[in-house]
């Protein structure tokens, strides 16, 4: 059964859960592991799962990665940021990775939490 999107934000998650998912069938070891991995990495810990949902993001817009950019924003979403919480640490990326990252930030970014806040209405 295929899922229709109801915006950009929820296709670009689909089409990477499908490609998540056709790659962990091809390299289930490595996939699994590298989800242990990453699920060690965004615990709870001394910095809260907010808090690292947040650099998550920040080093997405630095790194120009669309995907991680969408999954980053919805995990601070999930972890209960706030709109403006995002947009200061879009600001601290922005200071430190210059143009690129404000236009990500500006563009993909305020998209993403539009669209994800009306998917929750």
């Amino acid at each position: 059964m295929e899922f229709e999107a109801r915006n950009s934000t929820e296709a670009a998650l689909i089409k990477y859960k499908e490609g998540l998912g056709m790659f962990t069938e091809k390299m289930p070891e490595f996939s699994r592991q590298f989800n242990s991995f990453t699920e060690e990495c965004f615990k709870e810990g001394v910095l809260s799962q907010k808090v690292k949902q947040l650099i998550a993001l920040g080093i997405s817009l630095h790194a120009q990665d669309e995907y991680c950019i969408i999954y980053h924003t919805k995990g601070c979403l999930d972890q209960g940021c706030s709109e403006q919480e995002i947009l200061e640490a879009v600001g601290v990326t922005a200071a430190f990775g210059g143009g690129a990252s404000m236009s990500q930030g500006v563009t993909l970014v305020q998209e993403c939490i539009q669209e994800l806040n009306q998917l929750k209405q």
